[in-house]
């Protein structure tokens, strides 16, 4: 099997908003190959700990070997980062000091024809980010009417077209003429207006590709559960970070910040009375999104849809 060899994005920046310290305690929720978690536990030396999450065992295998040097510093767990409460009370950690996820599908796992996740490299449709469990993209495509494919390609995918691609979908599959990724895309391409893929600068395949995708992983799903449960995981002072990669994501991420900042604009008393926030959950730390430099695209094209957003939980004097 090919190494798992995936180059984390805005890393400089992660750790200008993580700020790892000696003796502190992170959890790099989606771990990958272990490329921001190295660089956490290089800059948290010597004794800063880190919890590396991830569905992908072999995302799992490739930290485990990169990060085998920091020893007992380290402790990796399969599993999701909707389900960190879960996994920080399993190990005893009452408290983190940050957290940081990036989220979507990584270079290996696009790389990898096996996986399903790439329009342009035949392989199964499966596109499970976690292999061992889960149904398979071919799975959910067998299993919903046209109207619900239609919905979630609309929702996920955010496809213009999204009723036409799911029957043409729907009807390739009963006339047993869709089992790969290259099928799927070219059943897709078909569906589309020819004038309207022209003007499109993406693949025609790209909306309904990530749409699957989400649904397969249930990602905004994981991602709503993480930013629900995320301020009770800090301590005093500790700091998410989050890597989104397209709207749908940031989207929340944003208004989920927005939202725990929010304060009563009444005076004190009259809040507490209320039962209005008086202090603010956390501390928006970018009103705008943090994006890649033109230095760091140009050495990976992956970080230029990159939005790094951060947030610091409210210390109370």
């Amino acid at each position: 099997m090919a190494e798992f060899v995936h180059t984390p994005v805005l890393v400089e920046e992660v750790l200008t908003f993580l700020t790892p310290r000696a003796g502190g305690l992170y959890c790099d929720a989606t771990l990958g190959g272990g490329g921001h978690a190295h660089r956490i536990l290089e800059a948290s030396s010597p004794d800063g700990r880190l919890i590396g999450v991830d569905r992908d065992p072999s995302a799992l295998d490739a930290a485990r070997a990169k990060l085998a040097p920091f020893g007992e510093r380290v402790t990796l767990v399969h599993g999701t980062f909707g389900e960190l409460p879960s996994i920080l009370e399993a190990l005893g950690a009452a408290f983190v000091d940050g957290i940081v996820v990036d989220l979507g599908v990584s270079s290996p796992q696009l790389d990898r024809p096996e996986r399903g996740f790439s329009f342009t490299r035949e392989g199964p449709l499966d596109m499970r980010m976690d292999p061992t469990q889960g149904e398979t993209a071919g799975d959910l495509l067998r299993r919903v009417t046209a109207e619900e494919l239609a919905a979630v390609l609309s929702r996920y995918g955010e496809e213009r077209y999204a009723g036409r691609v799911a029957r043409a979908i729907k009807e390739a599959l009963k006339q047993g003429a869709l089992r790969t990724t290259t099928e799927l895309a070219a059943v897709v391409a078909r569906a589309i207006p020819r004038a309207a893929a022209q003007k499109e600068k993406i693949d025609p395949a790209t909306r309904t590709f990530q749409a699957l995708r989400i649904a397969v992983n249930r990602e905004l799903d994981q991602l709503e559960a993480l930013l629900a449960a995320f301020p009770d995981l800090l301590g005093p002072g500790g700091r998410l970070v989050v890597i989104a990669f397209h709207s749908l994501e940031d989207r929340l991420v944003k208004e989920r910040f927005r939202e725990l900042e929010w304060t009563s604009r009444l005076p004190p008393d009259l809040a507490e009375a209320a039962g209005e926030r008086i202090h603010p959950i956390v501390r928006n730390l970018t009103k705008k999104p943090v994006t890649a430099g033109t230095p760091e695209t140009a050495r990976n094209p992956r970080a230029r849809s990159a939005k790094l957003r951060a947030c610091e939980k409210w210390r109370i004097a």
